[in-house]
């Protein structure tokens, strides 16, 4: 089977694609730095399910795992140039999934230098390990911040995203930029995926579904923002896993059909692709709130509040692309999702 690098798999979506691809048998090499964006213990507690002790991790010092023979997990920071560039010289990925970023587009405005650093330079050093040690495929994560100012919905691939609202948008639009590049000139395979608000068990505690059923159930009252005049393209973890599976295997080839003349930025002449990933059934934010409500058996007090900065109303994903070149399917209800992550949520903090 083949060598696969998943970076940020100490972070929520890298956690589940890591045991996913593990237990299809690939070889799976586990990268993230473990930094204190949120807290390390939720991150540790995922690594110790898959069988990465916390008593065994050391700066650029391969862990193998006691539950899986085929994974491994390594502590390192994408902007440690020489020490990745190693890692990949010795273990000769097949393919490398770049989920290993800073997060966070409200964080943005108040560490932009982590955005440079992680999501810039790090990203940089990802694809020049990739030029330098061909691989069969990367994909990576960008983000449905990119569509920023842009209100025409469903959003597409093919519009125009020149108009973030956040810096935390601007790096992930830069990724994009960069993976062209580099699939022009080095023809490095590349993916880019526009994540549309994942949620499930093990999510991000500074995610919406985290914050409100943590407050609901400690009786304190939520903040709903633009005064619950937003709505979001919820998409469940499983959905997105089962996507990126498809992808590992299958390098986007380059793009038939392309025209120099009216270009679509979504593909390109070089083995470029951009999809969007997500559940293309934008759910109000109201709605959501209720559907927590209605799975803790609480009533939560609502705080309204005005829209935050770098925020945007709406979001909802036209997944066409990505259901043509890989059958995509999400097919999670909400309502099914939000049981899941409160029944994992209750389990793991005991309430």
């Amino acid at each position: 089977m083949k060598k696969v690098l998943i970076t940020g798999t100490a972070g929520f979506i890298g956690f589940h694609l890591a045991r996913k691809l593990v237990d299809q048998g690939f070889h799976v090499t586990g990268l993230d730095i473990i930094n204190d964006y949120y807290d390390v213990e939720l991150k540790y507690d995922r690594l110790e399910l898959s069988g990465i002790s916390r008593d065994s991790i050391a700066y650029n010092q391969l862990v193998r795992s006691s539950k899986s023979d085929n994974y491994q997990f390594i502590q390192l920071k994408l902007e440690d140039h020489d020490a990745l560039f190693e890692l990949f010289a010795n273990r000769k990925f097949d393919v490398v999934v770049n989920l290993a970023a800073q997060a966070g587009v409200r964080y943005s405005l108040t560490h932009p230098q982590a955005y440079i650093d992680s999501n810039i330079t790090g990203f940089l050093n990802i694809l020049e390990a990739c030029r330098h040690h061909p691989v069969e495929n990367l994909i990576y994560a960008s983000s449905s911040s990119v569509y920023g100012l842009n209100k025409n919905m469903p959003f597409s691939v093919s519009s125009n995203v020149d108009h973030p609202v956040s810096l935390y948008a601007a790096s992930k639009k830069s990724n994009e930029l960069m993976a062209h590049t580099y699939s022009h000139l080095f023809g490095v395979p590349t993916i880019g995926l526009r994540f549309f608000t994942v949620y499930g068990p093990w999510g991000r505690p500074d995610m919406a579904l985290f914050l409100f059923t943590k407050a609901i159930l400690a009786g304190e009252p939520i903040q709903v923002f633009n005064y619950g005049k937003m709505e979001r393209d919820f998409t469940y973890v499983d959905d997105i896993v089962g996507g990126i599976e498809r992808m590992v295997s299958n390098p986007h080839i380059t793009g038939e059909g392309w025209e120099a003349e009216s270009p679509d930025p979504s593909f390109s002449s070089a083995p470029y692709k951009i999809h969007n990933i997500g559940n293309s059934n934008p759910v109000k934010l109201t709605s959501f709130i209720e559907a927590i409500e209605k799975a803790l058996g609480s009533k939560a007090e609502w705080q309204m509040m005005p829209i935050q900065a770098g925020d945007v109303e709406r979001t909802w994903a036209d997944v066409s692309s990505l259901s043509q070149d890989y059958n995509y399917n999400p097919n999670t209800p909400v309502l099914t999702g939000i049981q899941r992550f409160i029944e994992w949520y209750r389990e793991y903090y005991k309430v």
